[in-house]
């Protein structure tokens, strides 16, 4: 049976998710995540498309990602083929890493986009990870609210949304928690925050 043709057209957002096979870790060591995020890195280099929230947990991986020219597919095809080689290399494993094709939801208005921006960032303070988002590293967290550089995002979208001061007002908006709440994300995205 041919698979279903997903939703694309140059700008289209989208939360994508993706998952370890059996709930498996992706990241089993900081290097591990750093490398991630360097393929990241270079695939965005490769393909051209922005990042507006990342958040790498332990078993799966939160993308809100804006594409340009190509569709999502060949992207988390590239990025994903080529984390797999490294991670079964490093670990002698073989086989599949990822679980299924990645899952993506189209991001249909500036409230779903801001609401999908807040559950990333507030994944691992969620999952009982951390009790400070300031000390998780494996997100776009800190570029947002410590004004920390990083390549692989772009806020100036999600940060336009507020007023002056923005990242204050994008703060005060984290931190509140009702929002498209965690357990129905975890619902629709079959995501345990692990």
């Amino acid at each position: 049976m041919a698979r279903r043709a997903r939703t694309w057209f140059p700008g289209a957002k989208y939360h994508i998710t993706s998952r370890g096979i059996r709930k498996q870790p992706l990241f089993y060591d900081d290097p591990d995540r750093r490398k991630y995020l360097g393929m990241l890195l270079e695939t965005k280099e490769r393909y051209s498309f922005n990042i507006h929230a990342y958040c790498l947990m332990s078993n799966h991986i939160h993308l809100q990602l804006e594409t340009t020219k190509i569709p999502p597919g060949p992207i988390i095809k590239y990025l994903h083929s080529k984390y797999a080689r490294y991670f079964n290399l490093k670990y002698d494993f073989s086989g599949h890493v990822f679980e299924k094709r990645y899952f993506h939801d189209i991001i249909d208005s500036p409230e779903h986009e801001l609401d999908l921006s807040r559950y990333i960032h507030r994944n691992p303070l969620s999952a009982g990870m951390v009790e400070s988002l300031e000390t998780y590293p494996w997100s776009s967290y800190r570029a947002y609210m410590l004004n920390e550089h990083n390549p692989l995002v772009t806020k100036e979208q999600i940060l336009s949304y507020f007023p002056e001061p923005m990242r204050e007002h994008y703060l005060e908006f984290l931190m509140q928690k009702e929002n498209y709440g965690s357990k129905e994300m975890e619902r629709l995205y079959g995501l345990e925050c692990l």
